[in-house]
C-alpha cells in the first residue's frame, strides 16, 4: 500500500486527508481507504491565538495530539505545513508517501485535468491568482513550500474549474466584445471536484430503472453553487468568472447587477478593495441577516432578520434550478451536498417544495432523518442527501495521473 497526501488550504486553514491505495488502483474513488484526516484552523492571525488542530482516524474518532504537536501561536501556513509532514513521517503506520495532491481553484483556459506540478506550471498558476484573489495564492503557497522542503515529492494540481470545461462555448459567454471573450473573460465555474465525485457516485444509490441522464447537484455550504449535469458532463453552473457569482453565499452575495457596482464606485465613493471586502465577506447570509453567516444559527434565531435571509437563499437556490434544468429540458434527479445541503434539512425542504412544479415530491419524515432518499417513491424527480468528499477525489485523480505516466513511461 502506498500513500497519498492531500492538501486543501485555505486563507486561514489547511486541510489535509491522507489515503492508501493498493499497488493495482481501482477504477473507483470509493476503493481508495481513508487513513487520517484533519485541519489547521486559525492560521497567520495577528491575535497571538495558538492555531487549532484536529485529526481523525478513518473511523472518524479524533486522535489525542501529545504535546509535542502542538502548534505555537501567530503560526504561519509554511510552519502548519511543515509540523503535517513531521507527523506523517512519526506515524509508525504510514508507509512512504508516493504523490501529494492539491486543491488548486482556478485552472484557467489551459489546465482541463489534473496535472504535475513543476515550476513553469507553477508560474502559470501565479498568474492566474487576479481571477481567484481569495483562493488561488493560498492553494498555491503549499505547492512552492513541499518544492522547497521536499523536491523529491511528485506533486499533482486538481482544479475546481476542470470539471466544468465541457460546458458548450454559450453556456460560458458573457455578451462581451470577442477581444475581451478572447482574453479569458468567460464563465469558469466552480466547485467543480465537488461535483466530479457526486456524479461518479449517484450510480450507486439509485435503482436501476432510475432516469439520471438530467441532474441537479446543490453543493450548499459557506460557498454555494449549483451544476447542470447532463449525460454525466458538466453544462451549466451558477458560478461563473469568479466564485461571487450565484447564489448568496455565507458571506459572498452571489449575483448582482453590475450597474450596482459601478454606483459603489461611483456615487457611494468607495473604492476597489472596499467594494472588494463588502461583496466577499459583508454580504450573502451575514449581510442580510444582520446576524450571522452560519445557516446553523440562523436557523435557530427568531429574528425576522434571520427568516429573511433564508427566504432569500432558497428563493435564490429554487430559481436557479429551474433554470438549469430548462438548460437541460427537464431534470431527473436534484443531490444536496455539502454542509448546509447535507445537514439543514429545513433548507431542503423549503427548496423541494418551490421544486414541485418540476415534479419532485419531499418524503418530509425521510428528510428529517436526513436519510440518503428523500424524494416520495412516487416523486418524478428524485431527490438525494449525498456527503461529497473532494479530498478522496483529489487523491484518486492524482494517484491516477501518475501511474498512467508511469505506465507510459514503462513501455
Amino acid at each position: 500500500m502506498r500513500n497519498v497526501l492531500v492538501i486543501n488550504s485555505g486563507s486561514s486553514s489547511l486541510k489535509f486527508a491522507l489515503f492508501a491505495a493498493s499497488e493495482t488502483q481501482d477504477d473507483d474513488p470509493k476503493s481508495l481507504e481513508l487513513r487520517y484526516r484533519g485541519k489547521v484552523a486559525g492560521l497567520g492571525g495577528d491575535d497571538h491565538s495558538t492555531p487549532d488542530v484536529s485529526v481523525e482516524n478513518d473511523q472518524g474518532e479524533v486522535i489525542e495530539l501529545s504535546g509535542d504537536t502542538k502548534l505555537p501561536e501567530s503560526t504561519r501556513h509554511k510552519d502548519a505545513l511543515s509540523w503535517l509532514l513531521d507527523w506523517i513521517d512519526k506515524q509508525p503506520d504510514l508507509e512512504e508517501l508516493e504523490v501529494v495532491g492539491h486543491r488548486v481553484v482556478h485552472g484557467g483556459q489551459k489546465f482541463h485535468a489534473p496535472v504535475v506540478l513543476d515550476a513553469a506550471t507553477i508560474n502559470e498558476l501565479d498568474k492566474l491568482s487576479p481571477l481567484a484573489p481569495l483562493h488561488q495564492p493560498y492553494c498555491l503557497d503549499p505547492v512552492k513550500r513541499l518544492a522547497e522542503q521536499r523536491p523529491e515529492l511528485t506533486q499533482v494540481a486538481c482544479f475546481d474549474t476542470a470539471f466544468h470545461t465541457t460546458q458548450p462555448r454559450v453556456a460560458q459567454q458573457f455578451a462581451l466584445p470577442r477581444e475581451l471573450t478572447d482574453k479569458g473573460l468567460i464563465r469558469y465555474g466552480f466547485h467543480g471536484l465537488s461535483y466530479d465525485y457526486i456524479n461518479r457516485v449517484l450510480p450507486d444509490y439509485l435503482d436501476d430503472d432510475e432516469p439520471a441522464e438530467r441532474l441537479v447537484v446543490a453543493h450548499l455550504g459557506n460557498g454555494a453553487s449549483l451544476c447542470a449535469i447532463k449525460n454525466g458532463q458538466s453544462i451549466a453552473s451558477t458560478m461563473g468568472f469568479t466564485a461571487l457569482e450565484g447564489l448568496p453565499m455565507g458571506t459572498r452575495c452571489g449575483s448582482l447587477d453590475a450597474g450596482l457596482v459601478l454606483y459603489l464606485l461611483s456615487e457611494e465613493g468607495m473604492s476597489v478593495d472596499e467594494v472588494s471586502e463588502l461583496l466577499y465577506k459583508r454580504s450573502g447570509l451575514l449581510g442580510v441577516s444582520g446576524i450571522s453567516s452560519d445557516m446553523r444559527e440562523l436557523l435557530a434565531s427568531d429574528a425576522q432578520e434571520a427568516r429573511e435571509a433564508i427566504e432569500l437563499y432558497v428563493y435564490r437556490i429554487a430559481r436557479e434550478i429551474g433554470s438549469l434544468a430548462a438548460a437541460m429540458g427537464g431534470l431527473d434527479q436534484l443531490v444536496f451536498t455539502a454542509g448546509i445541503g447535507e445537514h439543514a434539512a429545513p433548507v431542503r425542504k423549503a427548496v423541494c417544495q418551490q421544486c414541485e412544479w418540476l415534479g419532485l415530491v419531499l418524503d418530509d419524515d425521510a428528510n428529517r432523518r436526513h436519510a440518503k432518499r428523500i424524494a416520495n417513491r412516487e416523486s418524478r424527480v428524485g431527490a438525494w442527501v449525498i456527503p461529497t468528499d473532494e479530498e478522496r477525489m483529489i487523491a484518486w485523480h492524482a494517484l491516477r495521473l501518475i501511474r498512467e505516466a508511469s505506465n507510459t513511461d514503462a513501455s
